[in-house]
């Protein structure tokens, strides 16, 4: 299961600061966390850049590793 870590206002949406969840590919990981959550972090995900172990990623097909630790950055302030 990947950890993932959200900031701001992607924390806000998901109710939580982190969590694990299971999927093989970001695409996946990006549907789970919406099935989790709902509608007001779908929002806060179009429009949130997202980090695999520290690298900006957007390819829905990009594998996800278990132990892998993904980032939600909404834009902030001025951004």
């Amino acid at each position: 299961m990947a950890t993932v870590r959200y900031f701001a206002a992607a924390a806000e949406a998901a109710g939580t600061e982190s969590e694990r969840v299971a999927a093989d590919d970001l695409g996946s990981l990006k549907a789970r966390l919406v099935a989790l959550h709902g509608a007001e972090l779908a929002r806060v995900l179009s429009r949130s850049s997202v980090l695999h172990e520290g690298q900006y990623v957007s390819d829905p097909s990009l594998p996800i590793a278990h132990d892998a630790v993904v980032d939600v950055l909404p834009p902030f302030a001025g951004g």
